[in-house]
């Protein structure tokens, strides 16, 4: 067996030794060994590169047409549900909810006839009357506020349009730009305000997107919005009706069914003076939102146009109250 190892090392020396170049230009036998040895691990680590590249090409391969493939069958369940009428429900991000569509209409404004109509100070004292009998807190306000006025403005364009130029300022303000702009669209129609330019509003006092709802409001009148016609209409079809044109919000809605048209059950429940002064008369711990103003005003029915009206009042008193460094309760 020593025979046997010691010819297969012989042979592997001889094996060297052949292949190496003579001559003293080709250098030592150790260093030429070591040369041939580093170039066939470099021969092998480029062949093995090569080999893991070509692997991980047909694993990319094989992983870019498994997506495309779910691609295909995602395209061609999309499209067998539209021909049958169904539409696939898109996914959500986790954390992200829909936004689920804002009803047309309150649920308190569901109505078909027209309710009790205000039209004088009677009829302010007849529901303070009646509030005063069915709430307490009702009582407590008007004994503070006392009675509140009857603030009636005539329906139509102008009215509206009156609402419109007085939003978000104070009272002041509000009648200072109102003079101005009605004395600026003479008479005060629809056409009128239609040919008048931006410009000229603007010197008025009315900020852009006043001109622009002015403007949406009287366009929508040329175009069929008949005011006067709502004043026959229920309180769900005034507000339907109002809301539609661009720029006209809840909120003017109500105050021109409350003021303008006079309704007895008028509400705002998006106002923010309303808020406040139901927090206070209630001694509540936060400001109530729009819908929970709605379910304290349930027990004044019908008469929550007079509710508002005391609450305004009343906010008035308690402003002055607070100044004064005292808030009544």
């Amino acid at each position: 067996m020593a025979s046997a190892a010691g010819r297969r090392t012989g042979s592997k020396v001889a094996g060297r030794g052949a292949a190496r170049p003579s001559g003293r230009a080709s250098g030592t036998p150790r260093i030429k060994a070591k040369t041939a040895a580093v170039a066939g691990e470099a021969a092998g680590d480029v062949t093995g590169a090569r080999g893991a590249a070509k692997a991980g090409t047909q694993v990319g391969t094989r992983a870019g047409t498994k997506a495309k493939s779910k691609a295909k069958r995602a395209v061609r369940a999309k499209k067998a549900l539209r021909a049958r009428g169904k539409v696939a429900k898109p996914r959500l991000r986790a954390g992200k909810r829909r936004r689920q569509p804002r009803p047309l209409l309150r649920p308190d404004l569901e109505a078909s006839t027209v309710t009790r109509i205000i039209a004088a100070e009677a009829d302010i004292h007849e529901g303070v009357a009646a509030l005063r009998a069915a709430c307490e807190v009702m009582a407590k306000v008007h004994d503070l506020a006392g009675p509140p006025p009857l603030r009636r403005r005539e329906a139509g364009f102008e009215g509206l349009a009156r609402i419109i130029v007085g939003q978000q300022l104070s009272v002041a303000s509000a009648a200072a730009i109102w003079g101005r702009t009605e004395k600026l669209v003479q008479p005060f129609t629809p056409a009128r305000l239609l040919a008048l330019s931006d410009a000229e509003l603007a010197s008025a006092g009315l900020s852009g997107p006043k001109i622009r709802t002015l403007r949406a409001i009287a366009q929508a009148c040329v175009d069929g919005l008949d005011l006067v016609a709502l004043e026959a209409a229920s309180d769900a079809h005034v507000h339907a009706a109002l809301t539609a044109v661009n720029g006209i919000g809840p909120w003017t809605a109500d105050i021109y069914l409350m003021f303008c048209l006079g309704r007895a059950d008028a509400w705002a429940p998006g106002d923010l003076a309303l808020q406040i002064a139901a927090q206070q008369a209630f001694g509540l711990k936060q400001r109530p939102d729009k819908d929970r103003l709605l379910e304290i005003a349930e027990r004044w029915r019908p008469w929550r146009g007079v509710a508002a009206r005391l609450l305004w009042a009343y906010y008035a008193v308690a402003k002055q109250k607070e100044k004064a460094g005292a808030i009544p309760v």
